[in-house]
């Protein structure tokens, strides 16, 4: 039951009641074990063309070392609260989708 209570947790990536899930294409059918997840805002940088997003281990499951990312503005995917996320796919270096809360776009 923990188990399960867990898995539903990290699927629901919302910390309220508006709860919504990673679209399929962006996590490749696998929200739980790892593709997306939410990150700290201080690893996100506004520039004046995009977000720059440096991550080190322990910011994104999937991060074993630092990584730097560039998501330009126009393909920000809000996110559903009031976080960061980011989907890293096939490997840590590639940035697959990225989302932003609304008050930050």
């Amino acid at each position: 039951m923990i188990v399960a209570a867990a898995a539903l947790k990290d699927v629901c990536v919302a910390h309220s009641a508006d709860c919504w899930t990673y679209p399929p294409a962006c996590c490749h059918g696998e929200p739980v074990i790892g593709e997306c997840g939410k990150i700290p805002s201080k690893t996100v940088t506004p520039r004046p063309d995009g977000y720059e997003i440096i991550l080190r281990p322990g910011d994104h499951r999937k991060v074993t070392h630092q990584n730097r990312y560039f998501v330009p503005y126009d393909v920000v995917i809000p996110s559903g609260d009031d976080n960061f996320h980011i989907c890293l796919h096939p490997t840590e270096e590639h940035e697959n989708c990225f989302f932003a809360p609304a008050n930050a776009m």
